[in-house]
């Protein structure tokens, strides 16, 4: 089973190949996910899914505060969201 990724303050250039093959370095990337805005202008930010634990643990050992054109990279595990609680 795969592992989701966040990777946020992306430069705006950024595509999903680009992001594709950096992240390759640490291991198998199943999916890349850049988020953007409706008008299709990418929003900084990007979800990215490697094939096992111990490559995104690896991935976010390489790429947490790396600089990328200028821009240092946030890179964590994506945790499912708490839905509020009903009383």
């Amino acid at each position: 089973m795969g592992k989701k990724l966040f990777v946020g303050n992306l430069p705006f250039s950024m595509i999903q190949s680009s992001l594709s093959n950096l992240f390759s370095e640490a291991g198998i990337v199943q999916s890349v996910t850049v988020i953007t805005d409706p008008t299709g202008a990418p929003k900084g930010y990007a979800f990215i899914e490697m094939s096992t634990p111990e490559e995104a643990q690896k991935a976010i050992a390489q790429f947490n505060g790396k600089e990328l054109k200028g821009q240092r990279l946030t890179v964590n595990e994506v945790r499912p969201q708490e839905r509020p609680k009903k009383f």
